[in-house]
């Protein structure tokens, strides 16, 4: 069996040499801009491509992560940030958005891809849409149990999981919290982190229900070796050096099958210690804060952590050969695993005093301390007449030393292409329908009762209240678009259940995950764009396009000028009125405090908001406090060929009234969300 490589995270080039140093096979990294985690110190172009270096020289990998959603008026700027990094040579990217992707591939047309855990992928079909998609390798879900990873990693796709560090509460690529409160999206990579404050099921104010303690699988290693994954990932690019070096030694250990010591990690930091509920399929005693006591233990480890890393790693052997000869340049040779490298020094002189022996030649070549190397022997013969200083000695080292780094680097870079004559071309504009289709989003069928559906255009049901509900009305049937759930517990059973209601003539599927796009392909769907695909640009919406989707919703954290500005080449939406989902979660914060049998289906925050929660098959969703409505706003959107009313928990003659309202184009709602301030 291969062992999985370790993939390090570093914020700051200190952390990439603390994690080199202590074992990792790769390192991730993001540049000061397009990257997930823009408040860490992350890298200039000139440190990453100092950065590439200094891992190929290590025998490691360096991925870069440009893993936001970009609008169109950065793609340009994505482009040449691209080429920068395909001169640097970094081994592989980390991309989320579809746009991204479609221009990485233009630019450096083989650079190794890896779809980003922003991506959501945690299903088989994901992943196989992926590969089709060009990926190399996918970074799976953290929310995964041991089964579902075991069947994605047989697909013949390289798997990436997380096996440390924090834990969001939302599924990633699915949290909008951050954005809706503050402005701060995570999706471009600013989170403000609010799910970290109090919130509570019970009103206590103490409670923070949105909190996960930081997950540790590093004991599971066995497994992770037995299903082949390819890499284990540790999460942290906005932690200490320390961090990172100890997590990385730590799961070092556990794969060479040393003695590992977990409660030194968990010194370092934790949130009242760690959990492998999600792959363990136990998702009890999930939840923590960092306590006083958790920032005090941290302080005692720290200094011996740094021990571990204040000296470089040995990661290869040389053996050294001297000559010297009278009137002849010295030649000084050394041999390691793969090559033979030489260079010529002073000519020697004749000794006046003592010559050259073996003992003070030994003693000047091996001094190795600063590199990658071990001296592992010379081979000389001394010469009674001659001799040669130290200096000299040292000097041919050194040169040495510097001829076998470049030529590591060299060896282990990758031989990338890049297209210098690119040129962003969007696609051509599609013309924008003068009549708005009208779309319900609603939980089930008794939200319909009482509702004359004649204008509406489409009503988007989920998968399950479709299979319970015995007689569907023949005259809506050529109307519903089935909404199969967002987080996918048993792909196999879903699909089942999507053949099942296609059998009695549904035939539109809304994907609100990637996964959908390759099941209602197959299973021969016409297939709708949802928002949680964050479709944000032009190119991301044409490959949507070439993906068979008729049309798409587009993201709620776009501004109604940017959505105005799009290239779309198919119909496109918008969430007009409704709570909008601000997360996905597989861990219900209410069952955790209170338990389902008290459920009110609802958590409130330090300022004693209340935010909706609803559970569907395996996974919550916690939606907004306030309703969030563009009623007044949409005559003056000239982009848009539909929107959509999406209801939580309204009544049947609330839904009507809201419809009436809307067509209307009455004032309504608490907020109009993100479409006039934007995210930053």
């Amino acid at each position: 069996m291969i062992k999985p490589k370790i993939l390090a995270p570093a914020g700051s080039p200190e952390t990439l040499q603390a994690v080199l140093d202590c074992g990792a096979d790769e390192v991730y990294i993001g540049g000061k801009c397009f990257s997930a985690r823009q408040n860490a110190t992350n890298f200039s172009i000139d440190e990453i491509k100092q950065s590439a270096e200094k891992c190929h020289m290590y025998g490691a990998k360096l991925h870069v992560a440009v893993n936001t959603i970009l609008f169109d008026t950065q793609l340009n700027e994505f482009a040449e940030y691209i080429k920068s990094l395909t001169d640097a040579k970094v081994d592989a990217l980390i991309v989320q958005d579809l746009g991204a992707l479609d221009i990485i591939k233009e630019v450096s047309p083989n650079m190794e891809l890896h779809a980003s855990t922003q991506m959501t992928i945690h299903s088989m079909n994901g992943a196989l849409l992926m590969r089709d998609l060009g990926f190399k390798r996918v970074v799976l879900s953290r929310e995964l149990d041991k089964k579902t990873i075991q069947e994605i990693s047989s697909l013949g796709i390289d798997t990436e999981i997380f096996v440390h560090g924090a834990l969001c509460m939302s599924v990633s690529g699915q949290c909008y919290m951050s954005a809706m409160i503050g402005s701060r999206s995570a999706n471009r990579g600013l989170c403000g982190q609010p799910c970290r404050l109090p919130f509570s099921a019970c009103d206590n104010k103490d409670n923070h229900a949105l909190s996960l303690k930081d997950m540790s699988l590093i004991q599971h290693v066995q497994d992770f070796i037995d299903m082949g994954i390819t890499s284990l990932k540790i999460e942290g690019r906005m932690k200490r050096p320390e961090y990172s070096a100890c997590a990385v030694s730590t799961l070092k250990n556990a794969l060479d099958g040393l003695p590992f010591d977990i409660d030194t990690l968990k010194s370092v930091f934790s949130r009242g210690g760690f959990t492998d509920g999600y792959y363990t399929g136990s998702r009890t005693n999930m939840f923590g804060v960092r306590s006083k006591e958790d920032v005090i233990s941290a302080e005692d480890v720290l200094p011996k952590i740094r021990e571990t890393y204040r000296k470089v790693r040995k990661v290869s052997n040389l053996n050294f050969s001297l000559s010297i000869e009278e009137d002849k340049p010295t030649t000084l040779i050394a041999t390691d695993e793969m090559c033979s490298y030489s260079v010529y020094g002073e000519v020697p002189v004749k000794a006046i005093n003592k010559p050259l022996d073996y003992s003070m030649a030994e003693k000047q070549i091996s001094k190795l301390g600063g590199t990658i190397y071990n001296f592992n022997g010379l081979s000389f013969e001394p010469n009674k007449t001659l001799t040669l200083s130290a200096s000299a000695l040292n000097e041919m080292r050194r040169q040495l030393i510097s001829n076998i780094n470049a030529d590591r680097v060299h060896r282990n870079e990758p031989i990338l292409k890049v297209n210098n004559n690119f040129k962003l071309q969007l696609p051509n504009r599609l013309q924008t329908s003068k009549n708005l289709d009208i779309r319900l989003r609603v939980r089930n069928f008794n939200q319909l009762s009482n509702i004359n559906l004649q204008d509406i255009n489409y009503i988007i049901l989920p998968l399950d209240s479709i299979i319970s509900q015995k007689d569907i009305p023949s005259n809506i049937i050529s109307k519903i678009v089935v909404q199969p759930p967002r987080f996918i517990q048993n792909e196999f059973e879903t699909i089942e259940k999507l053949s099942q209601i296609f059998s009695i003539g549904i035939r539109h599927l809304m994907c609100n995950n990637l996964a959908y796009i390759n099941i209602g392909n197959r299973l021969g769907y016409k297939l709708h764009g949802d928002f949680g695909l964050n479709m944000v640009n032009s190119l991301a919406i044409d490959t949507l396009k070439r993906l068979n989707c008729m049309d798409t919703i587009v993201s709620f954290e776009l501004k109604l000028s940017q959505i105005d500005a799009l290239n779309k080449n198919i119909p496109i939406g918008l969430e007009a009125y409704g709570r909008l989902p601000l997360m996905l979660v597989r861990n219900c914060p209410i069952k955790n405090e209170v338990g389902c049998k008290e459920c009110h289906h609802s958590i409130s925050d330090r300022t004693n908001r209340t935010f909706p929660v609803y559970c569907t098959d395996g996974y919550s969703e916690i939606f907004n406090a306030e309703v969030m409505s563009i009623a007044d706003r949409l005559d003056s959107i000239n982009n848009i060929d539909y929107y959509v009313l999406s209801f939580v928990n309204e009544t049947s003659n609330e839904v009507a009234n809201v419809i009436k309202d809307f067509k209307n184009r009455c004032k309504m709602g608490s907020t109009k969300g993100l479409y006039v301030r934007g995210i930053i």
